[in-house]
């Protein structure tokens, strides 16, 4: 476990541990007798130190260490002899660099033996002086390298009444950081003790600080062994980076602290790129990591956007992966690929032409200019650029994805429309009609009428041959994705963007469940608001049979299919998961000490997850970003996803179960599977999703009873207690005041808290984000922008004689232009990517779980439920009545089976949010 560097003395014992006040003589474990005198020798040379468990703490200042007898004769004491051995990953810009000067006095340094300072801290104070025993420590000295591990090793004994290591310390002696990977103790009685760092340790010339290192074992804070509660206290001080100056945070820092969302836009660059604070009354919103940049020039509430943007080290993707997703992946594309794609287009809003051009994609590919560095981002890309040996050329090709795959037409059909809300990109949305008729709570004087276009009439036009409305309601049949009032607001907003070419409606859309548990769609309605001396403008589509109301329709479809998109990219995905999530990591680490068994449980869940947001904020949601440049809110985009989090997330309703029921679309029923009745009982989304909630949820039960036998135990838990208020105050404080927040006084409080949150890192980002390319990947599927209005609003006979003579000329122009398709194209494929080093939910025990049988047999419980899953998901997507994941060109729902191999899968649920 990973936690910041400390620099306070962790002893100030007056009484040497070697000090004794009588006389004593025993053999050592190993066969050996060591006496007083030659212990002190073997000290004072700095013999090496045995590394305990997985912890970190400050060293105590070196003390001369005497031997005190009662006698004339000589004291004795029993050592056990031990071998530590260090294994460090050898990285592209780290430890045994191959660049600069500092690389030759590091290897005369690991020449001289003085490569990692080791110092070992006893779990407990001295019995007889209430004082902490000093440390024992030494250097480690390089010996050798395997493959990209290098080895250091040191020997020392130990003395038998040195106790239980609690924590080790560790000083990186070279010029550069190492990320050091294990350490292993040999020599113990009762075996080798492995301690698994998998971090980042900065150069004492960076920061004199040492790193501390606490043992797998996990204690409650009022079971901290008596040696180690100064220590823990200091360890989340530095994390929390108290009496730390405030400016730019420098890579090495492992600070944790927050901040608002003021670093998107770059109002020093252009007036026009200034983006609105996010996090404040108008536009709330959970807090980010804060990286101390000054604040910009023309905006003195924005921060300027200097890069790299800073994560705490060990939040940052690892250097070591082979041809996987990394920093530099995304990086290459967004700084080689896309410009390269926009310097090849001349015309950035040139449609395309037909539909044929935009599946040439798939087979013959955009030719590019030649890439600045190429051979890099070939191997960091290889799903997306081809090089073509005999011209020299770059061909961006891309794969074609799944859905097109299996049927090209799928993307025309109401049908797959339909199918997509419950087992698709975003099967989130979707809920059950409880009133009617649907009307907006928008004010009236200022958006129109709030009665919907979509009456009465209307829906008996098309459902009539099955059953009247009010029985359709009655019988809970109704359901609609309805985004009119969110997106309503920005209607006028987005259609006066001068440099992009986009629009915008309040939509909805309204689906009848037929007898066969399939949807059928009833209607879309599509609104623009009063403004420009204009009134109010509504129609409600449906399908049709003749040639100009199917081409409505599809026109419809296309613009509906649009707002999903960016509500899904902007609320069921950025703000659902990577956004609200950031908070909960930020406050795990600067509350709850790396020995604290919540730590421990929640940590794998947090793996890369600040990382990607930085990515995110650097180049994907910043403005003129590809959110911003490809998605129809364009510049209105994430502020809008502000004005999503304030209407709509609320942190219990993050529940699989209580957000199914919340939509309306299950009810509570204990004689049905997970105690809950969906209302449509081919729902793959919540089929899958509530065998993995109940998977996750077992497995934290288990869990936090081992750890909270007594409720008493909660309460009186102080970092836990700090960590949920700080999560309420600090991290989400624009919602603090909200009646929601679960109170956090039982162990069924915590399981419920702490299911919630490795749901949404897990199952919900899986599912939300795994299955992009697949499904968006080709444009008339899922397009994320429609760029011209429907041909029925305001037509003039010039247009509306253009629109009868060629509506295919309509629906291209609908679509996004090549160049928008192309970007968003590849950024999809990235997205959707596997990296070969993932590591799935259920698949790879942490070391402390491992420590502990009890935890390690819960575990394995756990392991084996997902393993179950598999083949449930497998044997639903085989059964032919159930025709939402079966049927002719549909391929199977498998965003929420846990496991992967690498790549464009469709399938996988990692343990965190990684990319």
């Amino acid at each position: 476990m990973l936690k910041p560097q400390v620099h306070h003395h962790h002893s100030n014992s007056t009484q040497s541990l070697l000090t004794r006040r009588h006389k004593v003589a025993v053999a050592a474990g190993d066969g050996i007798t060591t006496t007083a005198a030659s212990f002190l020798s073997l000290n004072n040379n700095r013999v090496p130190i045995v590394k305990h468990n997985t912890s970190f703490h400050a060293p105590p200042p070196p003390r001369q260490i005497t031997a005190v007898s009662t006698d004339k004769s000589s004291l004795a004491f029993t050592t056990t002899k031990v071998k530590a051995i260090i294994t460090v990953q050898v990285t592209l810009g780290g430890l045994l660099s191959s660049i600069g000067f500092t690389k030759g006095l590091d290897d005369i340094t690991d020449l001289l033996g003085k490569s990692i300072l080791l110092e070992l801290v006893a779990a407990h104070v001295d019995h007889q002086t209430g004082l902490a025993k000093d440390t024992i420590k030494h250097y480690a000295h390089w010996s050798g390298q395997v493959i990209k591990k290098a080895k250091y090793e040191a020997e020392f004994e130990v003395p038998n009444e040195f106790g239980e290591i609690g924590a080790v310390l560790i000083e990186n002696e070279h010029h550069k950081e190492m990320y050091i990977e294990s350490i292993d103790l040999e020599g113990f009685s009762n075996g080798t003790i492995t301690i698994n760092p998998n971090s980042w340790v900065h150069s004492k010339f960076d920061n004199p600080e040492k790193r501390i290192f606490f043992t797998n074992k996990s204690y409650l804070p009022s079971q901290t062994p008596s040696g180690l509660k100064g220590l823990r206290e200091e360890d989340l001080a530095s994390l929390r980076g108290d009496d730390v100056p405030d400016g730019p945070r420098k890579k090495h820092d492992r600070i944790y602290d927050y901040d608002v969302y003021n670093d998107l836009g770059d109002p020093d660059k252009k007036p026009e790129l200034a983006r609105p604070v996010l996090g404040t009354n108008d536009f709330p919103y959970p807090r980010r990591c804060k990286t101390g940049r000054h604040r910009t020039k023309s905006d003195p509430l924005s921060e300027s956007r200097s890069s790299p943007f800073y994560v705490p080290r060990d939040e940052a993707f690892s250097e070591l992966k082979h041809v996987t997703f990394s920093a530099k992946t995304i990086y290459s594309l967004m700084h080689a690929v896309l410009p390269s794609i926009r310097t090849n287009m001349i015309d950035k809003e040139l449609d395309f032409p037909h539909i044929s051009s935009i599946e040439s994609l798939f087979n013959k590919g955009l030719h590019l200019p030649q890439l600045e560095s190429k051979g890099f981002v070939g191997k960091t890309l290889p799903r997306l650029l081809k090089f073509v040996e005999d011209t020299q050329l770059n061909v961006l090709l891309f794969e074609t994805p799944e859905t097109m795959n299996r049927d090209k037409f799928c993307w025309l059909k109401d049908e797959e429309f339909c199918r997509q809300t419950l087992a698709g990109l975003n099967p989130c949305g979707i809920q059950l009609v409880k009133e009617w008729p649907l009307k907006s709570k928008l004010d009236p004087e200022v958006y129109g009428p709030s009665e919907s276009a979509i009456t009465k009439e209307i829906v008996e036009l098309v459902i009539g041959g099955f059953v009247p409305l009010e029985q359709a309601l009655q019988q809970k049949k109704l359901f609609v994705i309805d985004y009119h009032d969110l997106i309503l607001p920005y209607v006028n907003k987005v259609r006066e963007i001068k440099d992009m070419r986009t629009t915008l409606y309040g939509s909805r859309l309204l689906m009848f469940l037929t007898p066969s548990g399939t949807l059928r769609p009833v209607a879309i309605e599509l609104v623009r608001p009063p403004g420009n001396g204009k009134p109010q403008w509504k129609q409600a589509f449906t399908p049709c049979w003749d040639s100009t109301g199917g081409w409505l329709w599809k026109l419809a479809k296309m613009h509906f299919l649009a707002h999903d998109t960016g509500v899904h990219q902007l609320v069921s995905h950025w703000v659902r998961t990577h956004c609200c999530t950031e908070p909960y990591i930020i406050a795990s680490n600067r509350q709850l000490s790396a020995m604290h068994p919540i730590y421990r449980l929640l940590h794998p869940h947090f793996r890369y997850t600040m990382e990607i947001n930085a990515l995110a904020r650097e180049s994907l949601i910043n403005c003129g970003g590809i959110i911003e440049s490809c998605f129809s809110p364009g510049k209105y985009s994430i502020e809008m996803s502000s004005i999503a989090y304030g209407l709509l997330w609320r942190f219990d309703q993050e529940a699989l179960p209580a957000d199914l029921i919340s939509r309306g679309m299950a009810e509570e029923d204990p004689n049905s599977p997970h105690g809950l009745k969906l209302a449509i009982e081919d729902y793959p989304y919540a089929n899958d999703g509530l065998d993995l909630w109940d998977a996750i949820k077992g497995w934290v039960t288990d869990y936090v009873n081992h750890y909270y036998p007594d409720p008493s135990h909660i309460s009186s838990d102080n970092e836990l207690q700090s960590w949920w208020t700080e999560i309420r105050t600090l991290g989400h404080p624009d919602k603090k005041d909200e009646p929601w927040w679960p109170i956090l006084q039982t162990p069924q409080d915590l399981t419920k808290i702490l299911t919630i949150m490795i749901w949404v890192a897990s199952g919900h980002h899986a599912a939300v984000n795994f299955g992009q390319y697949d499904y968006g990947g080709y444009v008339p599927g899922r397009a994320t922008i429609a760029r011209v209005k429907m041909p029925c609003e305001d037509p003039t006979e010039e247009s509306w004689e253009r629109f009868k003579q060629k509506p295919e000329a309509e629906l291209m122009a609908t679509f996004p232009s090549q160049l928008q398709a192309s970007q968003i194209m590849s950024v999809l494929d990235v997205l959707s990517t596997h990296s070969p080093d993932e590591e799935y939910i259920g698949q790879k025990m942490e070391p402390s779980f491992e420590s502990d049988p009890i935890i390690k047999k819960a575990y394995d419980v756990f392991a084996g439920r997902l393993k179950e899953l598999e083949g449930i998901i497998d044997s639903r997507n085989a059964d032919a009545s159930l025709k939402n994941r079966n049927g002719v060109g549909i391929p199977p729902y498998q965003l929420l089976k846990p496991f992967s191999k690498p790549g464009v899968t469709g399938m996988g649920v990692p343990n965190s949010i990684s990319i």
